[in-house]
């Protein structure tokens, strides 16, 4: 798909960057666990925290198109930094697609400069890809809202100070999504951290709980001033979210099918480079035509997302192949490296333990299947 010379220039000089900054420290933040300071400092003046929001506001307003490439050009080089600017991405899209236009003013700029960073808060420790089950609720108290309730899983959720927080306004309400509603949260006094969630990978990425304890949230926080409308907003902005992890996915597929390509080639036994062993051509072929797939369904689904098409069909495709091409692929080179796999010097390793996430994340799997589906028999009726 083409794109102008502005994008293709963010998107040369984002490359350049992940090699030259992000690649040199990936393996030693990610053993340690450390959050990446100087590196969100530096996404902030790349302008990735604006990457999607308009640029009456201040962001870089590129298409999902353009975006989609850009997070897999990152990922295929270190996928954690993402999910940072990511999850912060779908709360500003919240904003920026639902919001009033005092909320968008207000909002949106300090957003996109990185001044204030965050993310969404929708997943509960009984609540998960069943949204609708959420117990975090809020009640009316004069100008302000009351909130009670926990999440978890929240990407940014210790070193974020602001979230789109999905709540029951109306815990009777039947339908129970017309009881949801999502308000912006500021951290203060009844609105803290309680914990970082220690992970198998997706490491260097605060992970946590949050907890809200008779949190005071003004109305005016409510994003689009109507209750009731948090579930419809939530999950529009999972539209671009899995189309963002299909994206992850295919980067980690990408990584791993170039290390293993090269290794491949310098690694010798029986006399030759391994690459000229037809069971690991096998494996390289099967890898690359993953990658190429993958490319082309998330191309689909931003294509759509980026011309106001309804694209959860396209979006769950994307995401369920490209996840799973990122778990086979990095497999597949975990083989193709052998033992050295698992020494933590070389990057398989990592791509390994980052890429089962991403089957995960924004909705299992299995609930994409579901979708699709669904959707496939909504679109073709007999």
């Amino acid at each position: 798909m083409d794109i102008d010379d502005t994008d293709r220039e963010i998107l040369d000089s984002i490359e350049r960057w992940a090699e030259r900054e992000l690649r040199p420290v990936a393996r030693k933040f990610d053993h340690a666990d450390e959050y990446p300071d100087d590196i969100v400092e530096q996404m902030k003046g790349l302008g990735l925290f604006g990457a999607t929001i308009a640029p009456e506001f201040g962001g870089l307003g590129l298409s999902a198109s353009t975006y989609a490439r850009l997070v897999m050009s990152i990922a295929s080089v270190w996928m954690a930094p993402v999910g940072i600017f990511n999850s912060h991405l779908i709360m500003a899209a919240c904003v920026q697609r639902h919001g009033t236009d005092a909320q968008k003013r207000q909002w949106l700029p300090r957003f996109a400069s990185g001044e204030i960073r965050g993310g969404i808060g929708l997943t509960e420790p009984n609540a998960g890809t069943d949204l609708q089950a959420i117990r975090a609720v809020a009640r009316r108290d004069g100008d302000a809202y009351v909130i009670n309730g926990t999440k978890t899983w929240i990407t940014n959720g210790v070193y974020g100070s602001c979230f789109g927080v999905l709540v029951k306004t109306d815990p009777a309400a039947q339908p129970r999504h017309k009881g949801m509603t999502m308000f912006l949260c500021e951290k203060g006094e009844g609105f803290r951290a309680a914990k970082k969630i220690r992970k198998l990978g997706y490491k260097s990425i605060d992970s946590a709980e949050l907890v809200f304890e008779d949190f005071r949230v003004p109305a005016a926080n409510l994003i689009g001033g109507e209750e009731g409308r948090g579930f419809q907003q939530a999950v529009g902005g999972l539209e671009l979210g899995r189309i963002n992890v299909a994206a992850r996915g295919a980067g980690i597929a990408a990584g791993a099918l170039r290390d293993a390509l090269r290794y491949a080639q310098q690694r010798e036994t029986f006399g030759k480079p391994i690459a000229q062993h037809q069971a690991i051509q096998l494996k390289l072929a099967d890898m690359a035509t993953r990658v190429e797939a993958s490319r082309l369904l998330i191309e689909q689904a931003a294509r759509k997302y980026d011309t106001g098409q309804r694209c959860d069909l396209e979006s769950s495709m994307a995401k369920l192949f490209a996840s799973e091409a990122g778990v086979e692929n990095s497999l597949e080179a975990m083989r193709i490296f052998g033992g050295y796999s698992y020494s933590t010097d070389f990057d398989v390793e990592r791509y390994y333990r980052d890429a089962p996430l991403m089957c995960i994340g924004e909705g299992t799997n299995e609930m994409q299947r579901i979708i699709i589906a669904r959707q496939l028999i909504e679109r073709n009726p007999v």
